[in-house]
Parts: structure tokens; sequence; C-alpha cells
């Protein structure tokens, strides 16, 4: 059974006018089909979703004065993804408040990242009707601005070569230097290691090809760096443009 939604009431800081709602969206459809019910929380999920998007994209309008269509389009899309949101569901424990079916708990539904993504957006959506658009701004902004204060860095996840070469040139005068340490496995499905350094720093990947390879390991190196000053994620990020795609 799930948790008492009166601690889950709590944990939003919002109160619902209509509390069926807020079940819906708790309601996954496999306790649904299993109890026979009327209702899931898919249609909640399908217009939390919509109000999502309106509302980074007012926020990332707002924040980056100067950014220009598609490094938008890229911070929204990483701020909305299934990893970025289920971050956000577990933060207030959703998953322990969901009516789900016997199997699908079973099988761990109840922490899948696709799961619990469907699941915010349900309650963000019930908030939406419930209470209005200021209401759910508040409430997705709250954690967002918690959890992503800078949301620019996210880019980095998408070009970190690129990335990496913009610090290691400001830091250094000069860019990493990547070479393969092996090449495994058959002719036609290859895994490539390659170690990216520059200094002591050393971080090394594996990909299906070199230029695979080479991004993880530039992505392992920037990790390192953030480790101990998370303004290297702020490299690559230029205002109107993010530097250095392929």
């Amino acid at each position: 059974m799930p948790e008492d939604i009166e601690k889950l009431k709590k944990k939003l800081g919002f109160t619902f006018q209509k509390p069926a709602l807020l079940k819906e969206a708790l309601t996954h459809r496999s306790y649904a089909v299993e109890n026979k019910l009327a209702y899931d929380n898919q249609r909640l999920e399908f217009l939390g979703d919509a109000v999502l998007e309106i509302i980074l994209t007012e926020y990332l309008y707002e924040v980056y004065p100067e950014a220009n269509e598609g490094v938008m389009t890229k911070m929204r899309s990483a701020l909305a993804q299934q990893e970025a949101i289920a971050k956000l569901a577990r933060e207030l424990e959703l998953g322990s408040f969901m009516y789900i079916g016997r199997g699908e708990a079973a099988s761990g539904g109840a922490n899948r990242d696709s799961t619990l993504c469907d699941l915010f957006e349900a309650v963000l959506g019930a908030c939406y009707l419930d209470n209005g658009m200021d209401i759910a701004r508040k409430f997705i902004l709250d954690l967002i601005k918690s959890k992503f204060p800078a949301p620019h860095r996210l880019l980095s996840g998408l070009n970190p070569k690129g990335t990496l070469q913009e610090y290691t040139q400001h830091k250094y005068g000069h860019a990493p230097l990547y070479t393969v340490l092996n090449v495994e496995g058959p002719e036609h499905n290859p895994v490539y290691t390659v170690v990216a350094e520059i200094g002591e720093s050393r971080g090394s990947g594996q990909g299906g090809s070199r230029r695979q390879a080479e991004f993880a390991a530039a992505e392992a190196l920037l990790n390192k760096f953030a480790e101990h000053d998370p303004a290297v994620l702020d490299f690559g990020f230029k205002v109107g443009r993010y530097e250095g795609e392929d």
C-alpha cells in the first residue's frame, strides 16, 4: 500500500481543493487495471507534460535573455528529460505514494525513471487544474532551482569534448591529449578504450568508435575537474550559442 497521502500533501507545499485529482495523478495504469478503475494518471501526465514545457520555456527565456532558440531548446530538453524529472520525483519520494499494480511493483516499477517521470508530470497536471498556473509554476521552479541551479551546465553533457577543450585552453593554454589505449572485439563490433589527459589529470572511456570513446573519456575527465570546481561546466557555454559542437 502507498504511504499516507496526507504526508505527500505536506511535501508538495500546496493543498488540493479536489483531493480526487491527486489520487488520480498517483494512480498507475497497472493499479487501475487490477482494480477495474475507470481512471489512471495518463491523461494528467499528458497535461502535465505540456504545463512543464511552457513553464520551463518561460523560465529559460527570462533567465537567459541573450540565449538563442537552439540553446534554450537544448537546456529545456535537458531539464525535461526522464532522468532529470525522475530526480525531482525522488526528491519528493513520489514513488512511495503511488498506487501501482502488484506485478509492476514487484518488478521495481515504482522506482523506474520512466514511471517516476510520468508520475511527476501527472501530479504537476493535477496541480495546474486544481490551483492554476501560478502555483504550478512555483511548485516546479522551486524544485528546478534547488536541484539544477545552473541549467546551462547541463549542456556540458551534450558535448563534453567541446566543454573540456574550452576549459583546458583557459587553464593550461592547450587542449587535452587523447590516446587510444587498445581496441578489442571483432572487426565489425570493436570496443575502443581511450584516455584523455592534461597535466596529471586523466579520464578514460570506451565506445564503439574512436570518436565515441573520446567523448566518454572527455566526460570522465570533465567530471573529475567538476568535483573540485563546478564552474568547469560553464566552459563551452557562450551567450547565444553553445560552442564546440561536432
